[in-house]
């Protein structure tokens, strides 16, 4: 049996199982929590002692006990540069979407952040657009959505004037975006939502990379979407908008 400092790196965190995949049966495993060597940071999940736990400890730790997940949504934004477009206040929310049910212990080890797992994700592949990003001192590959999926995640949950209007403020300073990517992503999401939103923000914002979106290969659906309840209705995407008509009056929603 290997001693534990040889494959128990510092900060990850693992289960019985895992210790037993790795050669520590229960004895050992009582053993080194008596000795103090191992300790128990939440109910069948174990660290070594040692400085506090970040949240990228946390995702990471996930990933080797299985779970194929990534950091999404507002949160991968926030990463890729765009967090002063964001609300600030609080513990900041770490969105996660992962393949399985997330284990209720994750928010109980660290208190820097908030875990939040996102419900459905507008995509079946696990890996298009997703990054992986080296943190700590091994380099632990923690997986990111690029910004182009994140966007089209954010679209996929926003419901409200106030959150598209946050939207659209985000996809103000995303002038650089890959149109390449963008095109595969938006023909290999699933929700018909997402992506008119998106393009009709797209549309509203005029960056450059909008213009070499090839719509004819993107599946749009058919028919109307209301999105905002008393929204104008916009002819291109058949989608109700936050926004006033010339009078300055609501339009009527279908």
């Amino acid at each position: 049996m290997a001693a534990l400092d040889a494959v128990l790196q510092e900060g990850l965190l693992v289960d019985r199982a895992w210790l037993q995949d790795h050669g520590f049966d229960r004895p050992a495993v009582d053993y080194y929590l008596r000795s103090g060597k191992l300790e128990a940071v939440a109910h069948g999940v174990y660290r070594k002692p040692g400085p506090a736990l970040k949240w990228q400890n946390v995702v990471y730790s996930l990933s080797e006990l299985g779970y194929r997940l990534h950091v999404g949504h507002l949160s991968a934004l926030a990463f890729h540069g765009f967090q002063h477009y964001l609300e600030l206040g609080g513990a900041a929310e770490v969105r996660l979407y992962s393949d399985k049910y997330l284990p209720g212990w994750i928010n109980d080890v660290q208190n820097t952040s908030k875990f939040v797992a996102m419900k459905r994700s507008p995509f079946v592949d696990l890996d298009l657009g997703i990054e992986d990003v080296p943190f700590g001192t091994w380099d632990w590959p923690v997986r990111y959505a690029s910004p182009e999926r994140a966007f089209l995640e954010l679209t996929s949950t926003a419901s409200s004037a106030e959150e598209i209007g946050q939207a659209q403020l985000i996809l103000e300073g995303a002038a650089t975006l890959r149109p390449t990517l963008l095109q595969s992503l938006l023909q290999e999401c699933r929700q018909v939502k997402a992506k008119r939103l998106f393009l009709w923000m797209a549309r509203e914002q005029g960056h450059s990379w909008y213009r070499h979106i090839d719509q004819a290969k993107i599946d749009l659906g058919s028919g109307k979407r209301q999105i905002v309840k008393g929204g104008v209705f916009d002819d291109e995407f058949s989608i109700t908008v936050p926004g006033k008509d010339e009078d300055g009056e609501t339009e009527p929603v279908f």
